[in-house]
């Protein structure tokens, strides 16, 4: 017993969990806020920080609907869900089904410590399975956790405070958990090498084939990254389970990469709230379509390096160590890190460009894992150089998520009127399309509403229905055509004769209808309603306050 003890308090045990916990602690704090009252009395409603104004509403809604075993898209009513990766949304839905926690404290407040658990955890295991040693392992779980770009560098020198994530365009280690199936990747990638470690193939393969429908990202780098160790049964293993579990989802009869070379390191140079280098962007652009190819190849490769240099941090220390011992698990490693740099260089997503830059998120993680290998024999007066310039720029993304008003908020009006549509029968609903223009007018004054801070799924997401049209974001990605729908909705909104009005309800299936008095459609509806009359066009009013109308469509219509 009190050997046991010993080991469990050993030093090295208080340094993992001093790491673990520190690092799971910071994590945690971009997600726990959000989906929360922000305010003392909740009369400002819930607030969102971060991406999570627009991911995790997203989330919600398709978790609500695969709740209901509903497979169909949440925000496109009378679509199937298509290329799409739903293994976490599933999973969290299946949770709901049997804890009867609601999806928003396990999506923001639950699951995201527990994530950030696991995977420090894990780091620690599989590293010391990997190199029998305790230093390398606890290096790895720092840069795993806390491993960040110098953007913080830059905008210090440009007399700002810490900041600069993204500058160069991946988001850095703190952000880890604001993607939250990113993170339930992590955790299924270190338990299939770690099971790769011990020779059980089979658990290694369902570990790692279930990947492709938790991030199709990762599914990728993993079978190249096996493929080029030599792997080969596992590889075929994995190929085989993600055909026969993703194939279903894949309905887009189109390709869903397109052929864009460079386009980040254009873009990183160009725009203003990324690095920033105009005169650098207009000289290798210029000397590209110029063919001047020698500077265009010189300029190119300054811009590369400076991509890879300021989105990697301290973690470029692993190129020390590349070519040493190079054994099938850091032949794996190194080609998820090139495979994760190259696809992006070269491959945009079809709907959301930058969104191929999350394969460069995985090439980060191992990264970490790399470097913390490689530092593990520095002396202490190099280790504490490395410490001082990582946690800035983790301490300055972290403030990000940190500030008291959040960027957006669900007011509790419509927190009501929403609740009081979940409450009745399923049906599609009908609301307005986003508004970017009037979104961006209220950009300098946040918070800002759900529905004035991109194009969400909000209503979907609280309201627990379908709706009509929502999230063009996410329709983007997962390739649906929605700009004709949009086109005829707002059409409806203005339409004066009764018979088309009726019967644009009737043949989409319209049950509800959600209204925002604060919009200056709803100014459109009024006319409508005053030339034809609800009853006229089947309207029931359902529910009403001093922000939201709700409407039935009758079934008679």
């Amino acid at each position: 017993m009190r050997k046991n003890l010993s080991k469990i308090f050993s030093k090295s045990n208080l340094f993992l969990y001093l790491i673990v916990g520190l690092g799971t602690l910071m994590w945690s704090l971009t997600m726990v806020r959000s989906g929360l009252c922000w305010n003392a009395d909740c009369a400002g409603g819930f607030g969102f920080w971060g991406a999570n104004g627009h991911d995790g509403v997203w989330h919600l809604a398709l978790i609500n609907s695969l709740s209901k075993w509903d497979f169909n898209m949440p925000v496109f009513a009378g679509h199937a869900l298509q290329n799409y990766h739903i293994g976490f949304d599933l999973m969290v839905a299946f949770l709901r089904l049997e804890t009867g926690i609601s999806v928003i404290n396990l999506y923001f407040q639950i699951l995201p410590p527990f994530f950030a658990l696991l995977i420090g955890f894990l780091t620690y295991k599989f590293v010391l399975g990997w190199t029998k040693s305790v230093r390398s392992s606890l290096w790895a779980v720092f840069f795993v956790y806390f491993g960040a770009g110098l953007g913080w560098l830059v905008t210090l020198a440009r007399g700002s405070s810490l900041a600069g994530e993204s500058m160069f365009w991946s988001q850095q280690a703190i952000s880890t958990l604001i993607n939250p199936p990113f993170a339930l990747s992590l955790v299924f990638i270190l338990l299939g090498l770690i099971c790769l470690q011990k020779k059980k193939v089979l658990l290694a393969i369902l570990f790692l084939g279930v990947l492709i429908e938790i991030k199709v990202y990762a599914a990728i780098l993993v079978l190249i990254g096996l493929f080029l160790s030599k792997n080969f049964k596992v590889f075929l293993g994995i190929l085989f389970l993600s055909l026969v579990l993703f194939w279903p989802f894949l309905k887009s009869s189109s390709a869903l990469l397109v052929w864009q070379p460079f386009w980040f390191l254009e873009t990183m140079m160009g725009l203003s709230d990324r690095f920033g280098w105009a005169r650098f962007y207009s000289a290798m652009t210029t000397y590209r379509m110029g063919g001047v190819w020698v500077k265009a190849i010189a300029a190119y490769g300054i811009a590369f390096a400076v991509f890879l240099l300021g989105n990697q941090g301290t973690r470029i220390i692993f190129l020390k160590d590349i070519f040493k011992k190079p054994d099938s698990l850091k032949i794996f490693a190194l080609s998820v890190i090139a495979a994760g740099v190259i696809i992006p260089m070269f491959f945009l997503q079809k709907g959301t460009s930058w969104n191929t830059i999350q394969f460069f998120y995985y090439s980060l993680f191992f990264s970490g894992i790399l470097a913390g290998i490689a530092v593990s024999k520095f002396n202490i007066y190099h280790l504490a150089f490395i410490i001082v310039l990582t946690l800035p720029g983790t301490i300055g993304a972290l403030r990000n998520y940190l500030p008291a008003k959040p960027p957006a908020i669900l007011s509790a009006l419509e927190l009501s009127g929403l609740s009081f549509l979940r409450e009745q029968p399923d049906g599609t609903v009908l609301t307005y399309p986003f508004d970017a223009f009037k979104a961006k007018e209220a950009e300098a004054n946040p918070p800002r509403p759900l529905y004035l801070y991109d194009s969400t799924a909000y209503v979907s997401a609280f309201g627990g229905k379908t709706t009509f049209l929502e999230d063009e974001v996410n329709l983007n990605i997962t390739g649906y055509d929605w700009s004709t729908r949009r086109v005829d909705i707002e059409n409806w909104y203005k339409e004066k004769d009764q018979e088309k009005a009726r019967a644009f309800l009737k043949e989409n299936n319209i049950k509800y209808i959600y209204w925002l008095k604060g919009d200056k459609r709803f100014l459109y509806a009024t006319e409508q309603r005053a030339l034809i009359g609800d009853k006229q066009l089947g309207l029931s009013k359902l529910f009403e306050n001093k922000e939201v109308v709700i409407y039935m469509v009758k079934s008679e219509i």
